[in-house]
């Protein structure tokens, strides 16, 4: 003797609640994204608990006794614009990073100073920091 059920099961799959929920993700992400707010200007501080590291093509360096060296060779401060212009120029084929290595005494004009002139060559600057 056959039996028969009354209710057959379908194999169906509803996609509605599969809809709903990737609605509320794409709600809950779009909402923290501007939350967000990326910092337009990136500069370290002498001192930071995060390190960024970067390609660097150039170093210019400034010392305590406000001495300026470009990778290692010395220039004085009238120099600095010419010879820091000179070498952005031949190093234009790359995407060049300059990292500036500037004492804590140092005034804040002189690192003004040296990102105007990265600055006008479109250069990209990164302060190097000591880590805590």
């Amino acid at each position: 003797m056959a039996f028969k059920r009354r209710t057959k099961v379908k194999p169906d799959f509803n996609m509605a609640s599969m809809t709903d929920l990737v609605f509320l993700l794409l709600i809950f992400f779009m909402i923290t994204s501007t939350l967000v707010s990326p910092n337009a200007i990136k500069v370290s501080l002498p001192q930071a608990s995060s390190q960024v590291t970067t390609k660097t093509s150039l170093v210019v360096s400034i010392t305590p006794e406000l001495r300026f060296y470009i990778d290692a060779l010395e220039v004085s401060r009238e120099q600095l614009e010419q010879t820091l212009t000179a070498a952005l120029i031949s190093k234009a084929g790359s995407e060049t990073v300059v990292s500036v290595n500037c004492d804590k005494s140092v005034p804040v004009e002189y690192l003004v100073q040296v990102m105007r002139i990265c600055n006008n060559q479109k250069a990209k600057v990164v302060l190097a920091t000591q880590p805590e």
